[in-house]
């Protein structure tokens, strides 16, 4: 019997997403809809053969590697690997492969959906109204105010494009922006400093990386203007949560627009539940059925693949 668990599957729904009787009738597939610690995932994992990690929602240091005595496939829906110990797994001859969907703006969309819920105070008046009360709040126009984007990779020219469809000027900046190919799309290159002092709503399409980690803190939340708000679908660290945390509370600048933190997934009690000012989406940048459904059959895919190598080795 060939052990296959599907990690992180919040919504218990992988198993419906695609056809896992592919893989072959002595497969067993188990889903976990529950985020588990390493102290869990070494009790809960010790009989699995494979396990399907979404994205990057479960680590798998060394130490986790080496506590799953029966691990020998390590099937990840993603193109990314930095929360996997590569090297331990290949110590043990275990497989780590990565599935590499086709461009998808699901997580732009889904950045305009907070900016425009910032902007018009959709879950403001949407809560107001259900408690009764009515025309609460004023919101604020979009149409010539100045989109500013942390980030103008493939992500970042489609938010560009749909704050250009609002008649947004764009103004954009990375460490590793080209000025020409950004004025090509339509958007003004300038430097760091302009870019938070000018923008009114400003969203982060930057990897988290060494450079990246508290890219946004103290310090550039306070060159923002009173009135601005802050859109992140990229990833957690990449602002410097604390300080985020104390600006909105400061009132520094107007509101945020999050939908990763960290650590996630956020627990009761975390302090970001009770942020004033934001609007909050639980990772879903990417969690669109059409995604799903892609991932899910690619990851099978590679199951079958493996086994069908390992038979021929």
């Amino acid at each position: 019997m060939l052990r296959i668990a599907i990690l992180d599957d919040y919504q218990s729904i992988a198993c419906s997403m695609t056809d896992w009787s592919r893989i072959g009738p002595d497969a067993e597939i188990v889903s976990f809809n529950r985020h588990l610690s390493e102290t869990e995932a070494a009790i809960e994992l010790v009989d699995f053969d494979v396990l399907c990690i979404m994205r990057e929602r479960m680590a798998l240091p060394r130490s986790l590697i080496q506590a799953l005595p029966r691990l020998k496939l390590i099937a990840v829906t993603g193109s990314h690997t930095q929360v996997i110990d590569v090297e331990a797994a290949r110590e043990r001859s275990i497989p780590v492969t990565l599935t590499s969907p086709r461009a998808s703006y699901s997580a732009a969309e889904l950045t305009w959906a907070l900016v425009l819920a910032l902007a018009r105070k959709i879950t403001v008046e949407d809560r107001n109204m259900r408690e009764g009360r009515w025309q609460t709040s004023v919101g604020f126009r979009l149409e010539g105010r100045t989109l500013g984007l942390i980030g103008l990779g493939t992500l970042g020219a489609r938010v560009a494009r749909y704050g250009q469809a609002f008649d947004m000027p764009v103004i954009a900046w990375s460490a590793n922006l080209d000025p020409q190919r950004a004025r090509d799309l339509g958007v003004e290159p300038v430097s760091k400093e302009e870019l938070l002092r000018r923008s009114d709503v400003i969203s982060i399409h930057v990897k988290l990386g060494d450079r990246s980690r508290g890219l946004i803190g103290a310090a550039e939340l306070a060159s923002m203007k009173r009135s601005a708000v802050l859109v992140n679908t990229s990833r957690g660290p990449i602002i410097d949560q604390d300080a985020l945390a104390q600006a909105l509370r400061d009132g520094v600048i107007a509101g945020a627009g999050l939908d990763v933190f960290e650590p996630e997934p956020l627990t009761a009690d975390h302090p970001a539940r009770s942020l004033p000012n934001t609007v909050l989406t639980p990772h879903i940048g990417f969690v669109t059925e059409e995604s799903y459904r892609e991932f899910f059959s690619r990851v099978v895919d590679s199951i079958i693949e493996w086994r069908h190598t390992s038979a021929h080795a």
